[in-house]
């Protein structure tokens, strides 16, 4: 029987450890728990609140509905020939999920190591990093319709990825919960260091041939490096999202900025946000008490006692610099609630 919790402190259950409440509260272990809760009517007209590991949200608010915490686990493979699925539950953490496929040697999400979060939630944000994204391991998941209480699968064409965006993001936002997630890899190394600091990394520690091994871990180092430990100092990683500008508007930029980060997509010239933050004197900052990392802008931190509204007008005075200076607008890839 499924135990609803009222007034349930949500402080363990997100990364910048904001204390505030929620009105109802349930876990749920086995997607069937899903159908169980939803045969009761009073749950379909509430406003929901779907939880992984909460690394990617911020409570400016006590949350007046109910906060549904995916705790579905379980992680298993099928080997066909070169080609690998793998199969994770919705509550796997993340990373746990990466060590799974970089020990049996499954090639595909090395570069994705040290992402916080759960793989419920890898297809919602399409998650990156480092050149790889979600949408390029990704086979099929399956969830939960609200409506319904059908289980359905969504192939990758059905998700509509893009830069971390997806249907579940979009017009079918708070219709589904995701239950579980099939990942497509290969027994083949494809080594991918092209992006970032990956290949100055190994390079240092001599490392000419890498294997997946080798990359998952220093991208686990890169990544120690610049991010703090949500344990130590809550945070969300990555506030903002990377802006993605136009050849023309960053021609003009790169004239006056001609060490400005960058990156060639194909829809434009993806830039750092961080390097933008970090041009506008935000890196390191203390205001109250919140502020930006000492060795990334990109992350805003709680130093202890911060409220979500504290935070919400840090990053609101940062975008508003960033514009000053450059004439961009960030946008918060972290959900504000």
């Amino acid at each position: 029987m499924l135990q609803i919790h009222e007034n349930v402190s949500l402080k363990n259950f997100n990364t910048f450890g904001i204390n505030a409440y929620a009105k109802y509260f349930v876990e749920i272990n086995h997607k069937e728990e899903l159908t169980e809760l939803f045969a009761d009517a009073k749950w379909h007209n509430i406003e929901r609140l779907i939880l992984g590991g909460g690394s990617n949200m911020l409570f400016t608010q006590n949350y007046n509905g109910l906060v549904i915490k995916i705790n579905i686990r379980g992680i298993e493979h099928r080997i066909n020939h070169k080609e690998v699925i793998v199969e994770a539950g919705a509550g796997e953490i993340w990373n746990s999920f990466v060590n799974y496929c970089v020990n049996w040697g499954f090639a595909g999400v090395e570069n994705l190591s040290l992402i916080p979060g759960s793989v419920g939630a890898s297809p919602i944000q399409n998650i990156g990093a480092y050149g790889v994204e979600l949408k390029d391991v990704f086979e099929s998941c399956e969830a939960f319709e609200i409506s319904t209480g059908n289980f359905v699968q969504f192939k990758t064409s059905d998700c509509e990825f893009d830069y971390r965006e997806s249907i579940f993001k979009q017009s079918k936002k708070g219709q589904y919960i995701v239950c579980s997630v099939k990942f497509k890899l290969s027994t083949e190394e494809n080594i991918n260091i092209s992006y970032g600091a990956i290949a100055d990394e190994l390079k240092k520690k001599d490392i000419l041939n890498p294997t997946i091994k080798d990359v998952s871990k220093v991208v686990s180092e890169i990544r120690v490096s610049k991010l703090p430990d949500p344990s130590t100092i809550g945070n969300a990683g990555s506030f903002f999202k990377n802006p993605v500008i136009s050849e023309e508007v960053f021609n003009k930029l790169y004239e006056q900025n001609p060490n400005m980060a960058h990156y060639i997509v194909k829809n434009g010239v993806k830039l750092a946000a961080g390097w933008l933050i970090e041009q506008c004197d935000w890196k390191g900052r203390i205001i109250g008490n919140t502020g930006t990392w000492k060795n990334q802008a990109l992350v805003l931190v709680n130093h202890g006692d911060a409220t979500g509204n504290e935070i919400f007008q840090l990053s609101a005075a940062i975008i508003d610099s960033v514009y000053t200076k450059f004439g961009i607008i960030l946008e918060r890839e972290v959900n504000i609630i």
